[in-house]
């Protein structure tokens, strides 16, 4: 928990069926506060979405103040704050002016960016990259393959390497963590037959440093992690559920500054 000292950031992400948020001490990545998570709407609209999270942003009145950025992980690619993609929420979320949106209904300045991003600005931060120079590549294994990459600390933004066609197929649609549920692997068959030829091909393509492994499945890494085979370190992520949340937060600090400025 925080002292009363360190800076203080709110972060929240919107996740396909429940939206969460949390005050950030963003000196250790740690909640000042429990989190709270609303469940997301259905169906998914931006009106609806930016109502939960106007309601989080005001269970947290204060650390969500006039000086308090307010970072938002979203499902879906974002560029200059306009969504450009959508997961798991509505489509018509596609072309919405996001920080636009979310920035009237909370009264805060708001910065918005994909939520394995935001991931992976954590994970670097407080987590498994902690120590990592120069290229991470973070994957999320879910119901698709989410992927973010930073090259000196630094993120290239909105990377979509989940959609790599391997061997003819979209990759996520053969390595995600959903395809080894729906199709009866066992995580050594999945890892052998699934993931060894995914991270094989995004070594051959971007050389990184150091892999880190997010999502649920990430709970149980020792059940898979150990039968890949690869060049590269590869290791799971620690912030799990935490990671967009205190992402979001950071970012929006860095971006938008801690003081209104």
């Amino acid at each position: 928990m925080a002292d009363g000292t360190s800076p203080v950031g709110l972060g929240i992400d919107i996740g396909g069926s429940g939206i969460k948020g949390a005050p950030v001490d963003l000196d250790t990545g740690e909640f000042t506060s429990d989190r709270l998570k609303i469940l997301t709407p259905v169906p998914a609209t931006p009106a609806a979405v930016a109502a939960v999270v106007a309601e989080i942003a005001a269970a947290f009145p204060g650390h969500a103040g006039p000086g308090c950025p307010v970072g938002v992980a979203f499902p879906g690619v974002v560029k200059h704050g306009v969504a450009r993609s959508a997961a798991h929420v509505a489509p018509s979320w596609v072309g919405v002016d996001t920080e636009r949106l979310l920035a009237e209904v909370t009264g805060q300045r708001v910065h918005v960016l994909n939520d394995a991003d935001a991931a992976a600005v954590a994970e670097h931060r407080y987590g498994a990259a902690q120590e990592a120079e120069g290229v991470v590549l973070m994957t999320t294994l879910g119901t698709g393959i989410g992927t973010a990459l930073l090259v000196g600390g630094r993120l290239v933004p909105n990377t979509e390497l989940g959609h790599v066609e391997i061997d003819g197929h979209d990759a996520e649609t053969r390595a995600a963590s959903s395809i080894r549920k729906q199709e009866g692997l066992s995580y050594r068959d999945w890892a052998e037959g699934r993931l060894q030829r995914y991270y094989s091909v995004m070594e051959d393509l971007l050389s990184p440093d150091l892999i880190v492994v997010g999502g649920g499945v990430s709970r149980k890494a020792d059940r898979f992690l150990p039968h890949l085979r690869l060049r590269t370190p590869i290791v799971a992520a620690r912030l799990r559920n935490t990671a967009g949340i205190a992402g979001a937060a950071i970012t929006a600090a860095e971006r938008l500054g801690r003081d209104g400025g």
